[in-house]
């Protein structure tokens, strides 16, 4: 991890059980402000767990969650509001209002958590929809909206309270290649503009390391990394190298071992 950077999130040996079903065994993990850290792994080992202890949606059996360093266990209702009103989050299912425009489904962050005025309001969904490329779609209705349209309004309404972390939990499933590569080039460019830490729990390898400052896998209840997406992918850990060959196969070369590669000619 990049010493330099605050940590805007830790876990730190942290456990939880469903039942006689432990599916947290003691995860430690750090996420530096700024930063993009994307977990992968198969489905079912509690990748989303994790993001729903960062959200303060569920409680640890043991050990401490801290955002913001402050560890969410110990907060009332009011600090954990506190605490989430510098949360952003784009769900799986995009969770838009079938019922609302995309002009109020991307307004509603607003609306109930501040007190500006219609006006204001106005200019600054105007404002997110731009960055999303979505002028001229304020009056359309979800059910009138691709796939990646929705995502974008999404990503546009997780983004109204320019937030300090922005939670992403499989954010392309559903997409065609490329429209997921549409909206990884649209979590770039509005990262690199509004300097957001972001979470993002993916199935997409390898494309989402391109996004990412680190990677880290959950496996059996574990979190292997996090480690740079070239250490990753390059790693002697038995369980990240299976899931590497599992997912990209034998043929991955880096490119650090491409450039020395040509080196020796």
């Amino acid at each position: 991890m990049e010493q330099d950077r605050e940590n805007i999130i830790e876990l730190e040996d942290v456990r939880k059980s469903f039942g006689d079903q432990p599916v947290l065994n003691g995860i430690n993990l750090q996420i530096p402000a700024g930063t993009t850290t994307v977990i992968v792994g198969a489905s079912g080992q509690g990748k989303s767990v994790i993001l729903k202890h960062m959200l303060g949606l569920l409680k640890p059996d043991s050990g401490e969650v801290r955002v913001f360093g402050q560890n969410l266990v110990g907060c009332n209702k009011a600090e954990m509001q506190k605490i989430r009103s510098s949360f952003g989050v784009l769900f799986q299912n995009i969770a838009l209002f079938d019922s609302m425009s995309v002009y109020d489904n991307v307004a509603l962050p607003l609306r109930e958590r501040t007190h500006i005025k219609e006006k204001e309001i106005r200019v600054a969904v105007e404002e997110k929809l731009a960055l999303m490329g979505l002028e001229g779609q304020d009056e359309k209705f979800p059910a009138q909206l691709s796939g990646g349209m929705k995502k974008r309004v999404g990503l546009a309404r997780a983004l109204m309270l320019d937030p300090k972390v922005v939670f992403f939990d499989e954010p392309t499933t559903g997409l065609d290649v490329n429209k997921s590569n549409e909206i990884y080039r649209l979590f770039y460019k509005t990262q690199q503009q509004l300097n957001y830490t972001a979470v993002i729990v993916s199935h997409d390898v390898p494309k989402i390391f391109k996004l990412s400052d680190y990677v880290a896998l959950m496996a059996d209840g574990r979190l292997h990394g996090p480690l740079s997406p070239e250490a990753f992918q390059l790693s002697d850990d038995p369980v990240i190298s299976s899931f590497v060959l599992e997912t990209m196969g034998p043929i991955y070369s880096s490119e650090t071992e491409e450039s020395l590669l040509y080196e020796t000619f």
